[in-house]
């Protein structure tokens, strides 16, 4: 058995990875499992790892995590995985691979290739549900979505979230997620940019009241301000593109650009760029005086609920 375990969802991947493991110790003992990391081993010990009998076992499990960083090894590759033992199961464990690299593609081709993707906000929903029923508690699927554009869209953080309001009521309720969760400075920049340019200005500042309470510096809110005015140039240049290809193609998740689409429509090009250069010299202004930051992030949110 030869697992090659990639993609950038660390929940998923870690958790198979876990899978894997358990299910081998349950059967030969934790003595037959052999780690090795790329940072810290050089590639003749991983080969040897590999390519040796197991010892007081009928096999072993090896895991090599990150084996690529030693380029000894990616470049070798096609000849450790020949040399391998028959009486061994191999877990390469890389979580970024160069998908122009031969040595991804010898992964790709002569391992089981099991790559795990980032879910989509339905994808995440869905999971998050089923979750909770294997635990034992209910979570309505509306209420799981809410969760999401709350917390934001890693796996792993909605996993210790969902614990946590497990453990308070097995039964997860809107009312329990606004008690027990905080909003993270990402979700809330979709709403923060929403209100500004549909004109609520009330709501504008409550939120960027809301990020302020929490302790976000203003600099902070600008930057995200300035990620999402890059996100909304993209989906702009992009055209009539569908969300997912455009996602693709400028390595943003799918959930964002299909959130932000509307916002992107309302704004010409050269609107966009105004807006960019105006922050941009927001930034250097607070970097460079001792200007009002607070004041002056406000006035910036009033210039987009006025276009």
């Amino acid at each position: 058995m030869i697992i090659t375990l990639t993609g950038d969802n660390d929940h998923s991947r870690k958790a198979e990875l876990e899978r894997l493991v358990a299910a081998f110790i349950r059967e030969h003992s934790d003595m037959a499992v052999e780690r090795y990391d790329g940072e810290e081993t050089d590639a003749a010990r991983m080969r040897e790892s590999i390519a040796s009998m197991p010892f007081l076992s009928a096999r072993k499990m090896v895991i090599l995590r990150s084996p690529g960083k030693q380029k000894a090894f990616a470049d070798a590759i096609k000849d450790a995985l020949h040399e391998m033992s028959d009486a061994t199961d191999l877990i390469i464990y890389e979580p970024k691979l160069d998908k122009r690299s031969a040595y991804y593609k010898t992964l790709k081709k002569d391992t089981d290739y099991r790559e795990h993707a980032v879910l989509d906000v339905a994808g995440l929903c869905h999971w998050a549900v089923a979750y909770v029923k294997e635990q034992g508690g209910t979570l309505a699927p509306g209420d799981a979505r809410f969760l999401i554009d709350r917390v934001g869209m890693s796996q792993q953080l909605l996993k210790s979230e969902l614990d946590k309001l497990l453990t308070y009521n097995d039964q997860i309720t809107r009312d329990n997620i606004l008690l027990l969760t905080e909003p993270t400075p990402q979700s809330t920049v979709f709403e923060l940019m929403d209100a500004a340019f549909s004109g609520n200005t009330k709501r504008a500042f409550q939120l960027y009241a809301e990020q302020r309470a929490l302790k976000v510096e203003p600099q902070a809110i600008i930057a995200m301000l300035a990620w999402q005015l890059h996100t909304i140039a993209l989906i702009k240049a992009g055209g009539t593109m569908p969300a997912d290809q455009i996602a693709k193609e400028a390595k943003v998740n799918p959930f964002v650009v299909r959130k932000t689409q509307g916002i992107a429509r309302k704004l010409s090009l050269d609107t966009i760029k105004g807006l960019v250069a105006d922050l941009l010299r927001l930034d250097m202004q607070l970097k460079r005086t001792s200007i009002d930051a607070d004041e002056a992030t406000r006035l910036y949110l009033l210039q987009l609920a006025n276009i």
